[in-house]
């Protein structure tokens, strides 16, 4: 068997991951999605410094958005982040940048239209190039909307961060999809046997106006 790819982007390292999993908790809050850099030293034990820098490199990705306090007392207004999903203007140009991408090799290689939509198409064309630049090997099934990552880069990490970095993973698979709008989402990494088998299982959304 052939040795998994190293691990690169924003799960390339665990604190990263460990950062983005608090930014997508946050996500789910209605009150308040945003964190301070404050607040993700206090719950990752990270120097400022090490934040600063993770946070930077996965707005540059466009994994992560800033924006600023909006204050109603005197102060300094500090710095917010939050995980982007389909927020994202550099994830979205990437996405577009995909698609077209995707359509010169398919017109290239006059590959047979697929039984997609147009746009479920382009989300695997940004989802595939993200995995990519990742360090797996996608294999895609279109009529069974699976993506095969087998083998799994994380397949020599230590086993009590696999639920986390799979957890996370996922969560910027489905913030890829969002950004490269249509009707496919991502539903879950499945369980496997072996720490270096991994699938991913996608849904495709019923137009309901149709």
């Amino acid at each position: 068997m052939s040795s998994a790819a190293p691990v690169c982007g924003p799960i390339s390292s665990y604190s990263r991951v460990r950062i983005l999993h608090l930014l997508f908790e946050a996500s789910a809050s209605k009150t308040r999605p945003e964190r301070t850099i404050a607040e993700l030293c206090a719950e990752t034990g990270l120097h400022p410094n090490t934040i600063r820098e993770h946070l930077q490199r996965l707005i540059e990705g466009g994994s992560v958005i800033q924006t600023t306090e909006h204050r109603t007392v005197r102060g300094r207004p500090r710095a917010l982040y939050a995980a982007a999903g389909a927020s994202s203007p550099i994830a979205r140009r990437k996405a577009d940048d995909a698609a077209r991408r995707g359509d010169l090799v398919r017109r290239a290689l006059h590959t047979p239209q697929s039984g997609l939509a147009p746009e479920a198409v382009s989300q695997l064309d940004a989802l595939v190039e993200h995995l990519e630049e990742s360090g797996f090997e996608p294999i895609v099934d279109e009529s069974r909307l699976t993506v095969e990552l087998t083998p799994c880069p994380h397949a020599a990490s230590r086993p009590e961060h696999r639920p986390v970095l799979c957890q996370v993973h996922l969560g910027l698979m489905q913030g890829v999809l969002a950004a490269a709008g249509g009707p496919l989402t991502a539903r879950c990494v499945r369980s496997a046997a072996h720490p270096e088998e991994c699938t991913v299982d996608l849904d495709l959304a019923l137009d309901l106006d149709r």
